[in-house]
């Protein structure tokens, strides 16, 4: 058997504080402490998220970049060099009304000791920027709990609009666009 490795992955992104990266295998341990973290998973699904399901999720993250040119970074604090989350643009596939699908959905986590200073904000408009250096589509959507009230927030403050009301795995959700 030949092996023929990928070499799309994320490119790096840098703000004053934070540096965006490829995920890699090291992450894991702090993938998972956030994951687990009420804090994190309250307006996303509710429950802290397994050993196993956090695995997933980082092989999916690797896996978006070579499928679809696009997806999720780590994000790093500079001063310390530690992961406090990620973000970027994906396209999951979720089953909701009206579709997003084939649409760069952008979304983010990051860790609770991060709250407050500003760095989602920071760290998505340079994800913004490069969307729209990189995207074929001329624009993106993102879903949010309508009682999330900090990632509320933040996508009024990097320039999302409400497209409407909706459902997603059976829970109110509201549906955000903007044009790249």
């Amino acid at each position: 058997m030949t092996v023929i490795p990928s070499s799309i992955k994320a490119p790096t992104l840098e703000t004053d504080r934070l540096r965006l990266r490829s995920h890699q295998a090291s992450d894991f341990e702090a993938m998972l402490q956030m994951w687990s973290d009420p804090q994190v998973v309250t307006y996303i699904g509710g429950k802290p998220f397994t050993r196993q399901q956090v695995w997933a999720k980082l092989i999916a993250y690797t896996g978006l970049w070579p499928l679809l040119s696009f997806g999720y970074w780590a994000v790093e604090e500079k001063s310390t060099g530690h992961f406090i989350g990620e973000l970027g643009f994906a396209d999951f596939k979720r089953e909701m009304t009206p579709s997003i699908e084939d649409l760069p959905e952008l979304g983010w986590a990051l860790s609770p000791h991060v709250h407050g200073k500003g760095y989602a904000t920071e760290a998505l408009l340079v994800v913004l920027a490069w969307g729209k250096m990189h995207l074929k589509s001329d624009r993106t959507v993102c879903i949010i709990s309508p009682e999330n009230r900090a990632s509320l927030n933040v996508a009024a403050k990097i320039g999302f609009h409400e497209v409407t009301k909706t459902t997603y795995n059976g829970s109110p959700t509201i549906l955000f666009s903007r044009n790249l």
